[in-house]
């Protein structure tokens, strides 16, 4: 026992029943088992309702901004209905979006780590090598994104962290957007060209582009966005879809190119040149997922009765029983009603001409399902019922309302069928597609002051909506803006959008007209979210400054 005692390598600890960095990343076997890893826990940490972060429900619905409002209970206090109740250091949601992004900054870096430490022998080149740690190295970029536009400083983090760890600091907003700007550059370099990527859903150099352009935005460096920009546009096969495509079914009785766009199995498609990055939804297999369509939808299957008394909607027939739900509209919860400004006022001057607003796009007619009733297939109007027989708030808000179609996959709901998919479904769903970094292009050029090339990348889009073209003189902050709520509403950020531009709070309290709290009582601190208490009080060798105003 004395001599084996006397070995220091008897205290090292080698991991040998359990999956670990240093167990996984010995090959490239390994590297690519993390590298699916890194896929699956973006997919599930930002585009799913997983876990406590429900970053679905805060960012990419867009709640409390210009174009939404939580609509189920806009009076209440969940869901961003009231940020002076939900904005706060000690808010279990705000911090639940903090630790998430940071263990995907760790899964990056431990990913990158494998990658860099692997034996070199074993890379086929240094193309091979240099193309996994392109993947790392985006997503750590692109979670940054969203820490350095939600937060501001932030700490920067590049290496693994072993070890207990409580003296973190505030990098400034420099760093991390030189982090971010080096690590995109990178993958714009090593990762494959569209069309060349081992599996759909996989990044491409067209993404690491998209996203250096946005990043260069945000920090007006309008000259470099552009470049970027145009490397998507002008570099690639990309191009904007402008006939009919795939296997749509025009369920409501017509259909265009923009319905092509989002219907189920059309977004891979190798005649689809408008998609650059495709998150992978599939529904029976080990690690598969699915996409939350309820907080989308109405809750048409709540508002009870015909004004003659009778169920307003009797639904499916499933195992011999009629559901309640119609498949066509899923099962929404109401958690996002558009607002009035993106339902209503941006159309206005092309209501029927821009196809985006064509009924099969946003569905704004609803029909009794009641055959017993005499008001069955009959337009939902409300001015039907008595008097004082209804709760307004709750018609308009949360049982009736415009619907997006892109958000949902009518008739396609193959889990859970007698829930109408339960509030979910399989279909894919677009990150970046071609008409956003042709607005990313155009933003850049009003930086610029060219409006012209502003418009004129603009107007291709809105050619393809048979919508009026823009003249330069229109083109404005405000307008793209705009023309980003009619071409991109349910894909972008609108949390990032907004606060690249400085528009954030302006917009919030012009057009969120959430009838109760008006504006969701945002303020003006709000236009940074708090750094989570428990941050602080656990960085207890470093001071760790908490954002102003809170």
């Amino acid at each position: 026992m004395m001599f084996p005692s006397c070995n220091e390598d008897i205290l090292e600890e080698v991991p040998l029943d359990f999956l670990s960095p240093e167990v996984a990343y010995k090959n490239i076997a390994g590297i690519e088992q993390g590298m699916n890893g890194l896929y699956f826990n973006v997919r599930s940490k930002i585009f799913t309702r997983t876990g406590g972060m429900r970053h679905q429900d805060v960012l990419e619905s867009s709640l409390a901004t210009d174009i939404a409002y939580h609509g189920e209970n806009p009076g209440g206090t969940a869901r961003n209905a009231d940020y002076t109740y939900e904005f706060t250091p000690a808010s279990s949601r705000i911090a639940s979006l903090w630790e998430n992004y940071y263990q995907l900054i760790q899964i990056a870096n431990v990913y990158i780590n494998g990658v860099n430490n692997i034996d070199e022998a074993l890379w086929e080149s240094d193309a091979q090598k240099n193309a996994y740690l392109a993947e790392g190295r985006f997503f750590r970029a692109y979670i940054y994104r969203f820490l350095v536009m939600l937060w501001g400083d932030v700490p920067l983090v590049t290496e693994v962290i072993n070890t207990a760890k409580t003296d973190f600091v505030r990098a400034p907003k420099t760093e991390i957007f030189k982090l971010m700007e080096d690590d995109l550059t990178f993958a714009a370099t090593y990762l494959p060209e569209p069309g060349k990527e081992a599996a759909p859903g996989r990044l491409t150099q067209g993404v690491a582009w998209h996203y250096l352009s946005e990043i260069y935005l945000s920090q007006s460096k309008f000259q470099l966005a552009v470049e970027a920009a145009s490397k998507v546009i002008d570099g690639y096969h990309y191009a904007l879809m402008t006939s009919r495509f795939g296997s749509t079914i025009d369920w409501f009785g017509s259909g265009d190119v923009f319905l092509d766009l989002f219907a189920p199995g059309n977004q891979n498609l190798k005649e689809n040149t408008e998609a650059i990055w495709v998150i992978q939804f599939e529904p029976y297999i080990v690690g598969g997922s699915n996409y939350s369509d309820r907080i989308w939808g109405c809750a048409y299957y709540r508002m009870g009765n015909t004004p003659d008394g009778f169920k307003a909607f009797r639904g499916e027939l499933v195992d011999g029983t009629y559901t309640g739900y119609s498949d066509t509209l899923g099962r929404g919860i109401s958690a996002v009603r558009p607002t009035n400004y993106v339902v209503y006022d941006i159309w206005r001057s092309d209501w029927n001409n821009d196809i985006r607003n064509a009924k099969h796009n946003i569905k704004r007619d609803f029909y009794y399902d009641s055959p017993e009733s005499i008001y069955d297939k009959k337009k939902i109007d409300f001015s039907l019922y008595p008097p004082g027989s209804r709760n307004s708030l709750l018609d308009t808000n949360s049982y009736i309302y415009p619907m997006f179609m892109k958000m949902h996959s009518p008739m396609q709901h193959t889990v859970d069928p007698a829930r109408s998919g339960g509030g979910y479904h399989e279909k894919d769903k677009y990150v970046a597609r071609l008409a956003e970094t042709l607005l990313l292009r155009a933003e850049a050029y009003v930086g610029l002051g060219m409006l012209d090339l502003a418009a004129a990348d603009i107007n291709k889009i809105r050619s393809r909506a048979n919508a009026t073209p823009v003249l330069p003189a229109d083109v404005n902050l405000d307008y793209i803006c705009d023309e980003r709520a009619r071409e991109l509403f349910g894909e972008e950020f609108r949390w990032i959008t907004l606060r690249r531009m400085g528009n954030f709070l302006q917009r919030t309290r012009k057009y969120c007209n959430n009838p109760v709290k008006p504006a969701c009582n945002v303020q003006d601190h709000h236009v940074l979210l708090p750094i989570p208490q428990k941050q602080i009080d656990l960085n207890i060798d470093a001071v760790f400054e908490q954002n102003p105003g809170y």
